[in-house]
């Protein structure tokens, strides 16, 4: 094989399949919730607790991620990704013989610092190794692999969770079997272009105002969207009375969807531009929470509706921001976005929970829904301005 060939199907394969294991990070044990929360009983505030192992991957990823976006832009890809793929492994499997709560926590945490370095050092990878239409088309791919990883790994862990909560955690040592794969068929980009004297790399720009709405609609993004992992399994076991097999299975749902239109999203990226795609992505999850919120007999339909505007905002976003950033910073760029799709992630449960004990989850949903709609009337009518965002840039010492 040519180690240095990107357009090897092996190399292709490698860097899809290890962008599943960022899905993994949170949502594959959401079905063990109600059962984690019932063995754990006898710990003060428990429901917060529990719903935090959850997410608190997000905050560590958080935390590590503007860190590794430096390392990889001065050290290189491959090696971080390596060593994040092995911790990833070990972390992630730890709950299944950990006993304690706060234990589990702990583990949860290396594995968010592991996760901050592979979504990362993969997708840095995908916008280093492709270029113009080539790289939208694959990281639509990537986040449709993403979205497909969800299918299996939520759908397994729902089955596992009826088993036993613990057995979930099993599906992390999927990591370790990835492992001699990136080490194989994964190679260092050149890096001739990157280095650069001091007083050259002082003079790239990068576009902060772009980067403030592109962060800023991730971290919202990522707010609402958990609430179907996080909250879902609650919800479903009020209304149907469902079981950790179907609740795993109904957020598989939207997962499966968001594959579908992340696997388009290259054909609609030809015809409509960035900011268009935001307001369609934002109008089909509003319409889709909405419905989860308002019509309890048609949950299925809402999660298929807000899985379909996920899977076009994902990498939409991956694409508005790496085809507005200089390739010598693309990494920091890129760790920034990890930063705030994660802290999307933890905020979550923060926010949600207190507002679902207020109001109820079905209202929500429904609320969440209307704020979506709203957005994606002003992204929609307000395109041009908007874009013209892209060209105002400052500079990066």
């Amino acid at each position: 094989m040519n180690q240095s060939n990107p357009n090897s199907p092996l190399l292709k394969a490698t860097l899809l399949v290890t962008s599943t294991l960022t899905v993994m990070s949170g949502a594959t044990i959401a079905p063990s919730l109600p059962a984690m929360q019932a063995h754990f009983s006898e710990v003060e505030n428990v429901a917060y607790w529990v719903r935090l192992v959850l997410t608190v991957p997000a905050l560590f990823i958080v935390i590590g991620a503007p860190f590794v976006g430096q390392m990889i832009d001065r050290f290189g890809r491959k090696s971080s990704l390596v060593a994040a793929t092995l911790i990833y492994g070990l972390a992630g499997s730890s709950g299944l013989i950990l006993d304690s709560l706060w234990a589990i926590l702990i583990g949860r945490a290396l594995l968010g610092l592991s996760v901050a370095a592979i979504m990362t050092g993969v997708t840095t990878l995908i916008a280093d190794y492709f270029t113009d239409q080539a790289r939208a088309n694959f990281l639509g791919m990537q986040a449709a692999f993403m979205s497909l990883g969800g299918v299996v790994f939520l759908s397994a862990g729902g089955f596992l969770a009826d088993l036993n909560w613990r057995v979930p955690f099993l599906i992390y040592l999927f990591a370790l079997i990835l492992l001699p794969l990136v080490l194989l068929f994964l190679y260092e980009p050149s890096r001739t272009s990157s280095e650069t004297s001091v007083g050259e790399v002082n003079a790239v720009r990068l576009p902060l105002k772009l980067l403030t709405l592109i962060y800023g609609l991730a971290l919202l993004m990522q707010v609402i969207f958990y609430l179907i992992p996080v909250q879902l399994p609650f919800y479903l076991k009020v209304i149907s009375n469902a079981s950790a097999t179907q609740s795993g299975l109904a957020i598989a749902t939207a997962t499966l969807a968001s594959a579908i239109a992340s696997l388009i999203y290259g054909r609609i990226k030809a015809r409509l531009g960035v900011v268009s795609i935001v307001a369609l992505a934002f109008g089909l999850m509003g319409i889709g929470y909405t419905i989860i919120g308002l019509v309890s007999s048609a949950v299925v339909i809402g999660l298929i509706l807000g899985g379909l505007g996920l899977g076009l905002l994902m990498p939409n976003l991956n694409v508005w921001l790496t085809t507005e950033t200089p390739d010598v910073l693309r990494g920091r760029a890129l760790g920034g976005l990890t930063t705030f799709f994660f802290l999307g992630q933890f905020l979550s449960p923060l926010l949600g929970q207190p507002l679902a004990q207020q109001i109820g989850l079905g209202a929500t949903y429904a609320w969440a829904g209307g704020f979506l709609l709203f957005l994606a009337l002003l992204f929609g009518g307000m395109r041009r301005q908007i874009a013209a965002i892209t060209s105002s840039k400052i500079t990066i010492n």
